[in-house]
């Protein structure tokens, strides 16, 4: 009977203390990790369809290309599972990775503007629309991802949850970073004197 009523207040202590909390929270944080994953994969398979539409324009900036190319690689190379989510290094180098690939296919996009040919060219501009419909679908991943952390976090940082937190090292999850921050922070210059 002592064994029993031990069993009850210790699951009722848990339950009350946020540690249920933490695992729902988790596996929200992992299930809309994965989902930005998945929108970065689907970036990446693009990318060889619209560089093998590209190179059909002899004239194309072979650079371009190879920046496209260079960072598709590098993107797909590196890995962040939902179980490395709280490093901090792994997040930061993953951000970069695909930060650069989002840099040079909007390169790419700004570069094929000068190609009437290529504008023209049906495949070219379906798959144009299928990368603007990607990009947009990772910020709506990001943002899910983003919300899942914050939802965490609150968790980890607040009382009475978070000495559950310290009992068992639920530890706060970083989140995505603007790379360039101070950049974004300064407002541009407009002159609309200059001719």
């Amino acid at each position: 009977m002592t064994r029993w009523f031990l069993v009850l207040i210790t699951s009722l202590g848990l339950s009350a203390c946020g540690y249920n909390d933490f695992q729902k929270f988790d596996e929200q944080t992992k299930s809309a990790w994965s989902e930005v994953l998945n929108q970065y994969q689907r970036r990446a398979d693009l990318v060889p369809n619209i560089v093998a539409t590209v190179k059909g324009e002899a004239a194309f900036e072979q650079e371009t290309l190879t920046r496209v190319i260079e960072a598709r690689a590098k993107a797909t190379s590196i890995q962040v599972s939902p179980e490395m989510l709280s490093n901090p290094q792994a997040l930061n180098k993953f951000q970069t990775a695909q930060g650069e690939l989002g840099s040079a296919l909007s390169r790419l996009m700004a570069v094929s503007e000068q190609y009437p040919n290529l504008k023209a060219n049906q495949g070219f501009s379906d798959l144009r629309v299928q990368l603007e419909g990607t990009e947009n679908r990772i910020t709506v991943a990001r943002n899910r991802y983003i919300q899942a952390i914050q939802a965490y976090n609150v968790l980890a940082r607040s009382f009475p949850s978070n000495l559950t937190a310290m009992l068992f090292s639920y530890q706060p999850k970083p989140t995505f970073a603007v790379q360039n921050e101070a950049t974004i922070a300064t407002p541009p210059t407009i002159d609309f004197t200059k001719k």
